[in-house]
């Protein structure tokens, strides 16, 4: 089986940490996760910088990253605003986060359930008048699919409907977000399956999962078991959400490299190679915690993973 790892964190990890990590850094850290054989890189995220500094360099980012042969570019934007920035930087994949608590969209994108819907209208209505060279991926993600850490739970149906809804309004495909750590294999099963089942297994294809909990590589397993084939990581771990109070982070990419690898799965990484990326983020972050078991233990003796591609 093919698996997509979907490198995150440029934008998930180093939003949740104060430090704005240089752009020389940055390239480096992109340069050599791709060179390892990771395929999609989020480099960053159109919001207000502002509020986010660390974002502050992502047109430029984009930039870079377009130069690398064979590399999915992506970011995040909260509105239409941040997609026009996206779209005029000519990104391959654009995804937007609608939280299924609405809560948290007030508290993280200032706008209720029915203002995310319209942006996604206009957001797709923007992309329609590209030619369609130019037209990237768009994907709306469910944030706080599998519960919040303000509302506490979070209905399966609120899921189902709000993923709909986003689909209706012109986003091409639907992720499923652990945004604050809530997430467990059955619950993981039950909302791929809930959502599956209202707007088709080809819509659904991606989910990005959190390690708050330990639980992590038993989610993104659960995931693998229903027919998920792309799965979003962080380098080291990096990350969390800063609209979610205790949501700290995300799967970390080495271990998911691992883990797939062992089973037979097809990623395209070279697992050493990726290993040493960890060298560039803690040269440019010396004193910010860098998770991860495979990194400490190494590769079994014998191991030989899936064939690379």
């Amino acid at each position: 089986m093919d698996i997509l790892i979907s490198e995150v964190g440029l934008r998930d990890g180093l939003q949740s940490i104060d430090r704005v990590l240089d752009i020389e850094v940055k390239k480096s850290w992109i340069s050599a996760e791709a060179a390892a054989g990771v395929r999609e890189i989020e480099v960053g995220s159109f919001v207000n910088y502002k509020a986010l500094p660390q974002m502050a360099d992502t047109a430029a980012l984009v930039q870079f990253a377009k130069t690398i042969p064979g590399l999915t570019v992506a970011v995040l934007v909260p509105n239409l605003y941040g997609a026009k920035s996206a779209l005029e930087a000519e990104v391959d994949v654009l995804s937007i986060p609608v939280s299924a608590s609405e809560t948290h969209s007030k508290l993280n994108v200032r706008r209720t359930h029915k203002q995310m819907i319209e942006e996604i209208r206009d957001i797709r209505a923007v992309i329609d008048e590209l030619p369609e060279s130019r037209r990237p991926h768009f994907s709306a993600n469910v944030s706080t699919a599998f519960g919040c850490s303000i509302e506490g739970d979070v209905p399966v149906a609120t899921v189902v409907d709000l993923a709909e809804r986003m689909l209706d309004a012109g986003a091409d495909e639907i992720g499923l977000s652990d945004t604050t750590g809530y997430a467990d294999p059955r619950a993981v099963r039950e909302r791929v399956r809930a959502v599956r089942s209202a707007i088709g297994k080809d819509k659904l294809l991606g989910v990005h999962l959190h390690n708050t909990r330990g639980l992590g590589l038993a989610n993104a397993l659960a995931a693998l078991d229903e027919g998920i084939t792309t799965i979003d990581s962080s380098l080291a771990g990096l990350g969390g959400c800063p609209a979610a109070p205790g949501a700290s982070g995300n799967i970390v990419t080495e271990d998911l490299a691992f883990m797939l690898e062992a089973m037979g799965c097809k990623t395209g990484i070279d697992l050493e190679k990726l290993f040493e990326v960890r060298k560039v983020l803690a040269g440019g972050l010396p004193d910010e915690p860098l998770y991860g078991f495979v990194t400490d233990s190494g590769i079994p003796l014998g191991f030989s993973g899936s064939p690379q591609v």
